[in-house]
């Protein structure tokens, strides 16, 4: 696994894409040497043929990872990779004709631009044939054990059969087996004495402790012996998070959110935090004010009632704020019962701002104010909020940091209705506070434009 902005990838994922932009950047070589033959050297080097073409591969890796062909059932699926593969070829050439209309400096020859659409458009097929071949062989992926039975042992088994592509595969599992039992994701292997002896017998080269109690339990000059023989000793709640994005909420203890790294923001890294909201919000506003003229037009027209909207929601330390929203319901609806998909509060124009987010713009003032971040937890309705603390554990931690109006839930988690989707949510957020980084945010910001540009989970 890579770090990367504090969120894990698998390290076959980062292979993956990079010998995608080899083969592309390979295609457009070769184009350019069956155009301009001898001149090959003179085009490349000399008339920045090699920024040229560095371009045309980020605009087709993009236009990849857009269309979602680097998540796991694309590119486990052939009929899906076909169909996605052409919508990226089309979107990508659509993109570089608009570029090349806008700056025709950067140009490449259209024959070499077709040249090379097509000898990747069929290298890439091969290719993720090939690797779709090599990310099934289990002979490629590491050998690891779950030692020990607790809450978390069952969901992190799943987790990992879940994710072959990860390059972990799972042989079972260590410990008493009434307390874990025996499932075919993790066979039992033998019990705690018997540890040694099926770490060899199994070829096992990490082991994941998920023991609930450990003190005076667990085997650590056995664990150590291990270590030092080369067998990785991880942690399952670390391994857990590495996989899901999210904090482990059936395992999860006070001591340990406070002993463990993270769960706090410096001073400075705040300033920097406000600063980039700040930017953002400005920009935001003044890239949307016409299109925000435009809705409030439209919804004026539309239904009687404001335009606009203030409702409480709870911020930073439990304190109430009004948060701004464009009125996508009823001027008399009740607007603090949970929306649902075909909610007859929704007013004509109201369903499509939602579709598409615009009832969010307004949210700028509120990050511009400094009531929000422009990456956070989600703020909820007071009466929803106390509900919620009632019944989930930990739910109040969410109140350590400003909340956003976009966040590493949002991207992960999409909408919530039930208890149990909110005790969830409440797990990302949980990951997001304690790894919280520039870097992570612009991750997150960069994830919710292609969210917003592909229409996903408006409600």
């Amino acid at each position: 696994m890579v770090r990367v902005f504090n969120v894990y990838f698998p390290l076959r994922t980062i292979l993956l894409l990079v010998g995608e932009a080899a083969i592309i950047s390979a295609s457009f070589l070769t184009a350019a040497l069956i155009q301009f033959g001898s001149n090959f050297t003179l085009v490349v080097g000399y008339e920045n043929g090699g920024y040229r073409i560095a371009l045309a591969c980020g605009v087709f890796i993009f236009c990849m990872y857009y269309y979602d062909l680097y998540e796991t059932y694309a590119f486990c699926d052939p009929r899906e990779l076909i169909t996605r593969l052409i919508q990226v070829l089309g979107t990508g050439c659509l993109a570089m004709a608009l570029i090349y209309y806008v700056f025709p400096q950067v140009e490449l020859a259209g024959p070499m631009i077709g040249l090379a659409v097509l000898f990747f458009g069929l290298s890439l097929i091969l290719w993720r044939k090939m690797f779709l071949v090599l990310n099934r062989s289990g002979r490629l992926a590491e050998r690891a054990l779950i030692f020990g039975a607790g809450p978390l042992s069952l969901p992190l088994s799943h987790e990992i059969a879940s994710r072959p592509h990860w390059g972990v595969r799972l042989a079972g599992y260590v410990g008493s087996p009434w307390d874990a039992g025996d499932t075919p994701d993790c066979p039992h292997l033998g019990n705690t004495e018997d540890l040694a002896a099926v770490v060899e017998r199994e070829r096992i080269r990490e082991i994941i402790v998920t023991m609930a109690e450990r003190r005076g339990r667990l085997p650590v000059e056995q664990l150590l012996d291990l270590k030092t023989k080369g067998i990785m000793v991880r942690d399952g709640v670390d391994v857990y998070e590495n996989l899901t994005g999210k904090i482990p909420s059936e395992s999860l203890r006070l001591s340990w959110l406070l002993f463990s790294p993270g769960f706090q923001l410096s001073r400075g890294r705040r300033i920097v935090k406000r600063g980039m909201s700040l930017a953002l919000s400005l920009m935001g506003l003044a890239l949307a004010l016409p299109l925000m003229i435009l809705t409030a037009l439209a919804i004026r027209l539309d239904s009687e009632g404001p335009v606009l909207f203030s409702q409480e929601r709870v911020g930073k330390d439990g304190k109430i704020f009004k948060l701004k929203k464009f009125r996508s319901m009823k001027w008399n609806a009740d607007p603090d019962r949970p929306a649902e998909k075909d909610d007859d509060r929704f007013t004509r124009v109201g369903k499509w701002i939602r579709r598409i987010r615009l009832d969010e713009l307004p949210q700028l003032y509120n990050i511009l104010r400094g009531d929000m971040y422009f990456v956070g937890p989600r703020p909820f309705v007071p009466n929803q909020e106390w509900e919620l603390v009632e019944k989930v554990p930990f739910y109040r931690q969410r109140w350590s940091v400003k909340p956003g109006a976009t966040g590493w839930a949002q991207i992960n988690r999409g909408y919530c209705a039930t208890l149990e989707d909110n005790a969830e949510k409440l797990a990302y957020d949980l990951f997001y506070i304690k790894n919280m980084s520039i870097g992570m945010d612009l991750l997150i910001i960069f994830q919710t434009l292609k969210t917003l540009f592909l229409g996903r989970g408006g409600r």
